[in-house]
């Protein structure tokens, strides 16, 4: 353990959650639901946004069968359970955003959230449980349901105010509190390597995100949210796979 480092991570968290609050409500953006992409297949509208969902089917397949694989060997892992909903919400999250993007709205995009907060808060919480040192198990249960239910709160909340704050920290500290967790605690180096590239993958998911339209008028093919479907998912994979190596070597 980095004992200079042992504070940092509530430090970093207290930081940010003052300057969300400092800052006021953040509203969703303008226009959120105009996708770029119109393309349509066989009656489906828009169809590269949708299909593009495909990565998280394959990759939640592959996560099922670490699930089931794993259950013998790792039904005592105090990690476990937290990867196991993990697992169940990137079954979740191709069902949720298919049914936003054949008619995107507020009222489905409800759904289209609510998979993605769920796996934000899972994953910190089985990379939290698996690393900090004298971990119980109950205490990992009591976080992992503390983590959850704030994920479906956080949704809660946007619909309800309109306002993406608890929405956007979830995302915020998955990306910053993982890998100094990592650090902070010595997490092996497969794992480190493993988890920065999958926080990279889902930072340029929503850089990706961010320049939907710009990317299609340089592509003339695809647009940033289906590339951004495919990135996340590409993280999602880059985890899974670490997963099942790790269960290789039990």
């Amino acid at each position: 353990m980095h004992k200079r480092f042992a504070h940092l991570p509530a430090l970093l968290s207290l930081l940010i959650v003052i300057g969300m609050v400092l800052h006021g409500p953040i509203p969703q953006l303008a226009h959120y639901h105009d996708f770029a992409d119109q393309s349509k297949w066989m009656g489906m509208p828009h169809a590269a946004d949708v299909l593009s969902n495909v990565g998280f089917v394959l990759v939640a397949v592959v996560g099922f069968y670490y699930m089931v694989r794993s259950s013998q060997l790792m039904i005592k892992a105090i990690s476990f359970p937290a990867y196991c909903v993990f697992i169940m919400s990137l079954l979740l999250t191709p069902v949720g955003s298919c049914f936003y993007h054949l008619a995107p709205d507020d009222a489905r995009l409800f759904w289209d959230r609510l998979p993605i907060a769920l796996a934000c808060a899972s994953l910190m919480c089985a990379v939290h449980a698996e690393n900090v040192p004298g971990m119980a198990k109950l205490r990992s249960c009591v976080e992992l349901c503390l983590a959850l239910a704030f994920a479906v709160f956080s949704v809660f909340w946007w619909k309800w105010t309109s306002d993406l704050r608890p929405y956007l920290l979830l995302q915020g500290l998955s990306l910053i509190l993982i890998p100094v967790w990592q650090m902070t605690w010595r997490a092996p180096k497969a794992d480190r390597i493993a988890f920065s590239l999958a926080m990279i993958l889902y930072v340029l998911a929503k850089i990706a995100e961010l320049s939907d339209g710009a990317i299609l008028n340089l592509t003339h093919i695809v647009s940033g949210h289906s590339i951004k479907h495919l990135l996340a998912a590409a993280a999602a994979t880059v985890i899974v796979l670490r997963l099942l190596q790790r269960d290789r070597k039990l």
